[in-house]
């Protein structure tokens, strides 16, 4: 049986949808990532010891990348069956993940890599049946 899967990415979720011989399958996997912090107003603060009470720039980086990792980790997981992969999504998580994949040696199994904006999960899977069935010539 081969499973065909597309997915659409970024930071906050992922949709899977897997298309085998017996039907399809969508899966919703959310980051909880929260978006990254910075001062409010942007601008410097004037308070003394403002520099202890916010986190450093590193310390907010290292636990932001260690949430995607751990997020990454999780949809790796739930592909990892699939035959041919197509990646999309608005922004860099569909590349970052495609480095991770080529890392794993999952790599060889991407068919593609596109860019997309905000789609619903049945606007995913609509894209998914569009691309594997113009594939397969069905």
């Amino acid at each position: 049986m081969s499973t065909k899967v597309g997915l659409w990415i970024d930071h906050r979720k992922a949709v899977i949808v897997a298309v085998t011989d017996q039907g399809e399958a969508t899966r919703l996997i959310i980051s909880k990532i929260e978006k990254q912090l910075g001062r409010s107003g942007g601008a410097r603060s004037t308070t003394p010891y403002e520099s202890q009470q916010v986190p450093a720039d590193d310390t907010r980086e290292r636990k932001f990348r260690g949430h995607l990792n751990i997020y990454y980790d999780a949809v790796i997981a739930s592909i990892g069956d699939a035959e041919s992969i197509l990646l999309f999504g608005p922004g860099e998580a569909k590349d970052e993940l495609k480095k991770r994949l080529q890392r794993s040696k999952l790599g060889g199994r991407i068919v593609g890599v596109e860019t997309r904006d905000k789609m619903s999960a049945r606007q995913v899977a609509a894209r998914v049946r569009q691309y594997f069935q113009g594939k397969d010539g069905r």
